[in-house]
């Protein structure tokens, strides 16, 4: 009899094997995340760890599950799902495809649970810094936009913060359109093309991340940070 407590008992594989399934799919989310700068992970990619070699029904599912439980508890990571929400196709709103398979299909980020204070002193990679900031202030941007900007327009706004969309050599960045591009494969932002009088213009929209309410809820203390700094300056002179 299946032991209830361990969904993975209910499989005739060995212990030693559905651990190490769980183990390579945890080695598999680590690596990723780091090596695609935080990019979601799709779930065809952790399922085909299990598939290639075991064909048992709903074997993927319980060692992903088993995998999320432990990257919580050992890792302090939740890995969590992200679901785009699509709107009806129309002839004037077009989503640009980031990835197809990406947009269509189930993926996860890791989203660490630890103290911000543990997070900062052990986890937080110092050259990372500068994308954070980057992240944050084009996020506030839309975010102050009403959620939704054009390209020109946000292009504006960051040349204001010296960021020159033709600049391909930036000294932190290398290519800023890349970097900018880098947020949509993150899935913080989602490009959409709008067809206007005018012909077509490209948005980029908040994506699922944006929209979380822990990241929300951080663009907008960002937000009020910025402002309580301009009111300062003001008072000051």
């Amino acid at each position: 009899m299946a032991d209830e407590a361990d969904p993975l008992s209910q499989f005739d594989i060995s212990k030693e094997e559905t651990d190490k399934l769980v183990s390579e799919v945890i080695r598999f989310i680590l690596f990723k995340s780091h090596q695609n700068s935080g990019c979601p992970i799709k779930r065809e990619d952790l399922t085909q760890i299990v598939t290639k070699n075991y064909r048992q029904r709903n074997l993927a599912t319980c060692v992903i599950n088993e995998a999320k439980s432990k990257l919580l508890n050992v890792f302090g990571y939740d890995l969590k799902e992200l679901q785009r929400v699509r709107g009806s196709s129309t002839n004037v709103h077009t989503r640009l495809p980031q990835s197809q398979s990406s947009v269509d299909s189930k993926s996860y980020v890791l989203v660490s649970q630890l103290p911000i204070e543990v997070f900062r002193k052990y986890i937080v990679d110092e050259t990372t810094s500068p994308m954070t900031g980057f992240t944050f202030a084009v996020l506030a941007i839309v975010q102050l936009a009403g959620g939704k900007i054009p390209q020109d327009t946000l292009w504006h706004h960051l040349r204001r913060m010296g960021l020159h969309e033709s600049d391909e050599h930036n000294p932190v960045f290398g290519n800023n359109k890349q970097v900018l591009e880098t947020l949509v494969q993150q899935r913080f932002l989602q490009k959409e093309k709008v067809t206007g009088p005018e012909g077509n213009t490209l948005f980029y929209d908040l994506a699922e991340r944006a929209l979380d309410q822990q990241v929300s809820e951080k663009i907008k203390d960002y937000i009020s940070q910025i402002l309580k700094n301009d009111v300062a300056v003001v008072d000051l002179d």
